[in-house]
């Protein structure tokens, strides 16, 4: 075998800053033998990260409903000494973390410290084109369980999204949208759904077996704030392609438009126009903030 080759990015590991060479965890890992961890993608513009502190909240109440818990404050700081490290502006950044090493046979009593790691690459949003056309999804056979507290936790065991994922790429389209056990509407494979129906903007409620996401409760206000009707509701696959519109939510691309659903049109087959106030609202709150966060820091 030759050499192995390692790139020169620096990242966090359990308070260290070190080359991906250099970073070493555990074997006995549980968040790699078993699934045992969480995670936050967030992203950065102009060098700060965009909500970082309800990331932050949501990965603690998530790390203490597994039992054990996470510092916010040195996470804080880890974020932002990987970006300086690697002297990043625009980028996409994740927090890893899991319960820590333990034995060899299944007990997270055994796991006395948790493993943080922080990692950081540029970001290349998808090009002005791909908003004005909007995504394309398929429905997934892979479900959400809706009874299962796993299903509202950002967990490393993130199989049954990317086999979800792994379904559109195969169909040829841009994401899948998964049921739950009861047949609603949850989410897509690594974003969160809305639908427009008369421009009442409508989304599956927490307990459909959804990741509460950080974008979506963003959108939410968004929406309170520009007097756009918003209810949560169990949503039939149906209703996807007899909506208005229908849009998808996460932290890196932001409001996407979804203008098809199973190789049929949404609404006219092209974004709505409630979308794209959503989007131009969504665009501006992180300019708001992120002139909050430079004017603070100074």
């Amino acid at each position: 075998m030759g050499k192995i080759e390692f790139e020169t990015k620096t990242v966090y590991l359990n308070g260290s800053l070190l080359t991906i060479d250099r970073s070493k965890i555990s074997v006995l890992d549980y968040g790699f033998l078993y699934g045992f961890g969480l995670f936050e993608t967030m992203r950065a513009y102009d060098g700060y990260v965009f909500l970082l502190k309800s990331h932050l909240m949501r990965l603690a109440k998530s790390a203490e409903a597994l039992g054990f818990s996470v510092d916010t404050a040195v996470l804080d700081e880890a974020v932002m000494a990987t970006l300086k490290a690697n002297r990043l502006s625009d980028a996409r950044v994740r927090i890893t973390v899991s319960i820590g090493k333990g034995s060899m046979i299944p007990d997270p009593a055994k796991c006395k410290e948790p493993t943080v790691l922080v990692t950081a690459e540029e970001y290349h949003p998808y090009p002005e084109q791909v908003y004005e056309e909007g995504f394309r999804a398929i429905t997934s056979t892979i479900h959400r369980n809706s009874r299962s507290p796993i299903s509202r936790l950002k967990s490393t065991s993130y199989l049954g999204s990317m086999l979800a994922k792994q379904e559109a790429k195969q169909a040829g389209v841009d994401e899948a949208v998964c049921l739950n056990e009861k047949g609603f509407v949850a989410e897509a494979s690594m974003s969160n759904i809305f639908l427009v129906v008369r421009e009442r903007l409508l989304t599956p409620t927490a307990d459909c077996g959804i990741l509460p996401g950080i974008t979506r409760k963003t959108v939410l206000e968004l929406a309170a704030q520009m007097d756009i009707d918003a209810r949560e509701k169990e949503i039939r696959p149906d209703e996807l392609t007899r909506a208005d519109e229908v849009f998808l939510t996460n932290s890196l691309m932001e409001i996407m438009p979804l203008t098809n659903v199973n190789f049929n049109p949404v609404g006219s087959g092209s974004p709505g126009k409630v979308t794209f106030k959503l989007m131009k609202g969504y665009k501006n709150l992180v300019t708001k903030r992120l002139s909050v966060l430079k004017f603070n820091i100074k």
